[in-house]
């Protein structure tokens, strides 16, 4: 059976254009495989040897200050691509953080500067607008309304805002509740059910209502009615 290993992805940053020098500061990422959220994180505070703009500063919460001794880039990009290979990336307004991500792989001079030499990638963003049109489409927007929890997020932080990410997209595809359930959980569901058939020998003493006379012509008169429009599924079984 094949595996399908996703991974949702976010960055912070220290502004809103690599045109402007803007760096990547903050890495988030978490593990889904087959659907189900493994625990498995990924996340750093990256050093960018640049000033924050106080507009970026008031969304993250992250100063220059906090990143003094945190790695550069360089010297986590071998774990981040160890990590992502081969994965599909879920990212909300991937456009932006992937355009961050390959200038930061430009800058180092990396031989495969492309994520999609590492990765596919899969924009949320893009898939919120077909589901809903006209309708807001941020994180925030969506995380309410597919009731993800978002409570614990006073400020926007990648491992925080890769984690909803992922909530968020198992309902938007198909609803996370039974998603999330590991194999153990979901054996024990699947021997749980059972169907148990009452036969003749349980001494049920059960009342059949047979139809009357007058409601067995009405059926017929129905049939009849649904034959003259088209095929009738109920003749399938009837002996010809």
């Amino acid at each position: 059976m094949s595996r399908m290993r996703q991974i949702a992805l976010d960055t912070e940053t220290t502004g809103l254009s690599t045109a402007q020098g803007h760096r990547v500061i903050e890495i988030g990422c978490v593990e889904l495989v087959n659907r189900r959220l493994t625990g498995r994180e990924y996340h750093r505070f990256l050093n960018p040897d640049r000033d924050i703009d106080e507009g970026a500063e008031r969304v993250h919460g992250i100063s220059r200050a906090s990143l003094e001794t945190e790695p550069r880039f360089p010297e986590i990009v071998d774990e981040l691509i160890e990590f992502i290979a081969g994965a599909e990336l879920v990212i909300h307004n991937a456009e932006f953080d992937i355009g961050f991500l390959e200038h930061e792989l430009r800058l180092m001079r990396h031989p495969k500067p492309q994520i999609s030499d590492h990765a596919e990638v899969l924009d949320t963003l893009l898939l919120a607008r077909e589901m809903h049109p006209g309708q807001r489409n941020s994180l925030d927007a969506l995380c309410k309304r597919y009731e993800v929890d978002a409570s614990k997020r006073d400020v926007h932080g990648a491992l925080i805002d890769a984690d909803l990410l992922a909530r968020v997209y198992l309902a938007m595809t198909g609803g996370q509740a039974a998603l999330l359930l590991d194999a153990a959980e979901e054996e024990e569901q699947t021997d749980a059910v059972r169907i148990d058939r009452v036969s003749d020998s349980t001494g049920l003493n059960l009342r059949v209502i047979r139809a009357s006379d007058d409601e067995t012509r009405q059926h017929e008169s129905l049939l009849a009615r649904l034959r003259n429009a088209g095929d009738c599924v109920w003749d399938e079984d009837r002996p010809s």
